[in-house]
């Protein structure tokens, strides 16, 4: 059966996911993929090989690139399509160790994010060698020196998310660098924009431009308390500038229309709605900004593909197959936890974070083509009614499933009971569910992803409905 309905299906199947010396065709991939993720299992091999290849069967379930990719190959590679790289400390060793560990990464084919706020602002005098600071953007330029060399794996450039906190120095120069189109060409840029910016955007205040005072020579009159990138605890900061706050905002928003770049991640509502805020501080996303996650934290990700479960296309009948998405989404969850334990990781601290949260992302794709088949106009309320309703039944079959799978495997290490149950998305969902957690656990932190109109990623909460980003452009780059 061919199950291309486009040359360019193919050609991207033919270049991109296919394994040259034994996947003949599609039904071989999707065969590969399910015996490699069985092969995980303690027993049963056969028959879960079998219901993950049905899975995949006609396009109902897709995982990300880089599992269908790597998954079943002799290859060295990671099965994760990005990853966020770990706190850059303002020493060179530290930077060029954080750059080796880049490297290594894109190597295997994982993309990258990085906040390099913890970088001195240029032009400040180190405390202990009295050298000056070139500054994040500068740093940042190494990175993508390398990111232009390094051909991820064989096939496809390496792609690179950086952010920077609103109250860096250095913000200004992040925000217009992309002006110059030859410039940061690998790297995606977002501003890490806090509550008390918006607050002062919205009343018309100063801004404070602040960096920690013990990395700083010298001695200022004025300072603040601040929670710093890569900190635990507020920490003494040096005012270093004050600027007018409609003003800093209205350059993101110039430079976002005229370039594509930057993007405003809600730094505070990411971590608020963390569902591990209890031992997490995020401050980087992966390079398309959809997914925000901790240091050496990974994306793990697939979609159910809506356009397989629409019963009489066309007609006053169509319907969708509702516990057909439920049944996909399930098994979804068993196949990419299974990835967790398959996967290579390109550092020892990935393979740790991975294990430890047991993130996972399973969304949805086709919904544009769906509510076509269904005779439904996108920008309708049945429309999004529906489309509720699809996200409602993905969340909650895949959060069914994690309950199942910790009571037959366990839960993932970092889960503390009271807590997890506290955060603000775990609390919005039904009580069975909440019931569940709490008598059996969960197998995975994180379990909804929602594929962009970029390469696939995903949030980091249970639920469907909190988009931390503002501003998403076809030009950025991909993961």
């Amino acid at each position: 059966m061919d199950y291309f309905e486009a040359g360019i299906s193919r050609f991207i199947w033919d270049t991109k996911y296919r394994h040259r010396r034994r996947d003949r065709s599609v039904e071989d991939s999707w065969r590969r993929l399910a015996r490699a993720l069985a092969a995980v299992e303690a027993s049963d091999r056969g028959r879960w090989a079998l219901r993950f290849y049905r899975n995949l069967e006609d396009f109902r379930f897709l995982t990300g690139g880089r599992i269908l990719a790597g998954a079943g190959t002799c290859h060295q590679v990671t099965l994760f399509n990005c990853f966020v790289m770990g706190t850059i400390e303002d020493s060179m060793d530290a930077i060029f160790e954080r750059l080796k560990e880049s490297a290594l990464t894109m190597q295997q084919g994982g993309g990258i994010g990085c906040d390099f706020s913890t970088l001195r602002p240029a032009g400040s005098r180190a405390q202990h060698t009295g050298s000056i600071a070139s500054g994040p953007v500068s740093f940042m330029r190494i990175w993508d020196a390398m990111c232009a060399t390094l051909l991820s794996t064989g096939s496809r450039r390496g792609a690179m998310m950086a952010t920077l906190r609103c109250d860096h120095p250095d913000i200004e120069r992040f925000i217009d660098a992309k002006r110059d189109p030859h410039e940061l060409r690998h790297f995606n840029l977002s501003v890490l924009v806090d509550d008390a910016f918006m607050a002062a955007v919205e009343a018309d205040r100063d801004w404070p431009l602040v960096f920690p005072e013990r990395q700083l020579d010298g001695s200022g009159s004025e300072r603040v308390e601040r929670r710093w990138s890569g900190e635990c605890d507020a920490v003494p900061c040096r005012v270093l500038k004050r600027v007018r706050a409609r003003d800093l905002w209205h350059r993101i928003m110039r430079a976002t229309y005229d370039c594509a770049e930057p993007g405003v991640l809600f730094v505070d509502r990411i971590n608020r709605h963390n569902n591990l805020y209890y031992r997490e501080q995020i401050g980087a996303t992966n390079p398309c900004g959809e997914i925000p996650l901790p240091p050496y934290g990974a994306c793990n990700l697939g979609s159910v593909n809506l356009m397989r479960f629409v019963r009489a296309p066309f007609t006053d009948r169509a319907e969708l197959d509702w516990a057909g998405i439920a049944d996909t989404a399930a098994l979804g969850v068993r196949m990419l936890d299974n990835v967790i334990d398959l996967s290579r990781y390109p550092l020892p601290v990935q393979r740790e974070q991975a294990r430890g949260s047991r993130r996972i992302g399973i969304g949805i794709t086709g919904l544009a083509d769906a509510l076509i088949l269904l005779g439904l106009h996108y920008d309708s309320d049945a429309a999004r009614t529906l489309a509720a309703r699809v996200l409602e039944t993905v969340r909650d079959s895949a959060c069914r499933a994690s309950i199942e799978l910790a009571a037959e495997k366990g839960t993932f290490p970092f889960f503390e009971r009271d807590a997890y149950l506290a955060g603000p998305d775990v609390r919005a969902l039904p009580r069975s569910l909440r019931d569940g957690i709490a008598k059996k656990g969960i197998r995975n932190s994180h379990l909804v992803a929602i594929a962009p109109p970029v390469p696939s990623a995903c949030w980091p909460t249970v639920s469907p409905a909190v988009s931390s980003r503002c501003s998403t452009s076809a030009t950025r780059v991909g993961c």
